[in-house]
């Protein structure tokens, strides 16, 4: 069946906070993705499903939340058996591509929960020679997993680094073994050998391919970047200097009325308990750890940041000029988003963790889609990311699938309606017991609560926007709690895939 819809770019970057767009921090070189926001609509206001990896990717393609298709938490996996967005997608006749960070599946594989992007086979280059795909509905895949110069480098990246050239690429990444230490700064590897150089390059060739084919695409860019660890080649490891960029820093008190994990954060050595290590397996949660970090330290990460960001755009550039070169771009959705968001010193907090702050739970998004997106418009309506897959189905022509409980988010995007949600939800289940929490998220208030605990969060965005003062024990606040939580309560049960309509009455 061929689609009369438009082809679909999906460019993500991973753990960017939503701020770090030139357009809306001067301190971040991100020209092309300023040009993409000025040609579309940027969105102020997008949430993540789940503020880590693999439960908010295996959200964009499938349209649920985590809680609903499984893959949970990191070290788990998304089943082979859930449909996807690219399911959908092939069967309206589009070319369905996946180029970069996959991450559906955990580095471990059992007999049980089989993983592709597991060891040994991780790093088998004669398996990827000659797999690309089927893989959760794409047709073709080009993937692999490390950040930055972390062990599990493999897959098709490594195939082409040795394809064109550079054979000893082992020595610029850690070896499994962990005896190596881990690099920090300027990254040795050569830009051109890059796993941004890589994603660009194999991007473009997709787009090549449909071209020629005169067949309509659904391709997902994934880059890697800017998650830690804080390290990119020359010359975007020098390119912002750290004396120039702002450093936020804590509030004094803040954390005295939050959960007991957060002032522990604070404390050198803290003693986290099973929040820290959940038996039998000891499994160790993020952002579980002291966070304090001197600032000298913190100005060099955030430079460093704002650098891997910066080298991120330049490709992104090269993708969205490619697109322009061969007349695709009129008839080409283009979205970029990230995963979920990143502390860098907000609330004395680095990277991510069980924290439902704004800068963690909070994503760039921007949309363009010429003669339908007007240009150089901003909104504040809520988006979820949840939402991309119906989004995306929906500007091709079809209706939200019963597997998925997303919402069409185009009335909004095309200006049809104000908004379209009223609500947003976050999960974050990263243990079987200690770390499993909720927030539901509305235009002014936003709640928090954990499975079997007494404390929680609740936020008056409006009058508080830096989020320091929690009203969780307030007085005046808990006929608003209680209101909150049954909204949230209804919102939990909105998430309830229906994967057919009921067709009988018994």
């Amino acid at each position: 069946m061929n689609s009369a819809g438009p082809n679909i770019l999906f460019i993500t970057s991973d753990q960017q906070h939503w701020t770090q767009l030139g357009c809306l921090n001067p301190e971040v070189p991100t020209p092309h993705l300023d040009r993409l926001a000025a040609q579309g609509r940027l969105f102020t206001r997008a949430y993540c499903p789940n503020p880590t990896c693999t439960p908010t990717r295996a959200s964009l393609i499938t349209g649920q939340m985590p809680s609903v298709h499984g893959a949970w938490s990191l070290g788990t996996k998304l089943r082979e058996t859930v449909p996807t967005l690219g399911d959908h997608f092939d069967d309206l006749g589009y070319d369905t591509a996946l180029i970069g960070k996959a991450h559906f599946q955990p580095l471990a594989s059992t007999p049980d929960y089989p993983s592709l992007e597991a060891y040994p086979v991780l790093q088998d280059l004669d398996f990827w020679r000659g797999f690309h795909g089927p893989f959760y509905g794409f047709r073709h895949i080009e993937i692999t997993r490390p950040h930055t110069d972390e062990a599990h480098v493999g897959q098709h990246y490594a195939v082409w680094m040795e394809e064109n050239g550079l054979r000893d690429w082992r020595r610029h990444f850690q070896p499994p073994t962990g005896t190596t230490p881990a690099q920090y700064g300027a990254w040795s590897i050569p830009p051109e050998f890059h796993y941004n150089t890589w994603i660009t390059e194999r991007s473009k060739a997709r787009l090549d391919h449909c071209r020629e084919a005169g067949q309509p695409f659904f391709l997902w860019a994934s880059f890697f970047d800017p998650h830690p660890p804080y390290l990119v080649p020359e010359p975007w490891a020098s390119l912002v200097d750290p004396a120039a960029v702002t450093v936020p820093e804590i509030t004094p008190g803040e954390h005295d009325r939050n959960p007991p994990h957060f002032h522990k954060t604070q404390e050198p050595g803290a003693d986290f308990g099973l929040m820290a290590r959940e038996p039998p397996h000891g499994h160790h949660g993020h952002g579980i750890h002291c966070h304090l970090r001197p600032r000298e330290r913190r100005a060099r990460d955030l430079a460093l940041y704002h650098g891997m960001m910066a080298f991120t755009d330049h490709c992104i550039g090269q993708i969205l000029d490619h697109l322009d070169t061969l007349g695709l771009a009129e008839n080409t959705l283009v979205v970029f988003t990230s995963d979920h968001g990143h502390f860098y010193g907000q609330h004395g907090l680095t990277a991510k963790g069980p924290f439902h702050y704004e800068d963690l739970i909070k994503v760039p998004l921007i949309a363009r889609w010429p003669g339908r997106v007007a240009p150089g418009g901003r909104s504040t309506a809520l988006q979820s990311l949840v939402d991309l897959p119906v989004t995306f189905l929906a500007a091709a022509g079809r209706e939200r699938p019963f597997s998925m409980t997303g919402l069409d988010q185009l009335p909004e995007w095309t200006g049809r309606a104000a908004a379209v949600r009223d609500h947003a939800v976050v999960e974050n289940h990263h243990q079987p017991t200690a770390i499993n929490l909720r927030t539901y998220v509305e235009d002014r208030y936003k709640l928090t609560l954990y499975w079997n605990q007494p404390y929680g969060e609740l936020f008056d965005l409006e009058a508080d926007p830096g989020e320091v003062r929690n009203l969780w024990d307030e007085p005046e606040a808990q006929s608003l709690k209680a209101e909150l939580t049954r909204r949230l309560v209804d919102a939990l049960l909105a998430q309830e895939p229906l994967w057919m309509p009921r067709i009988s009455g018994a």
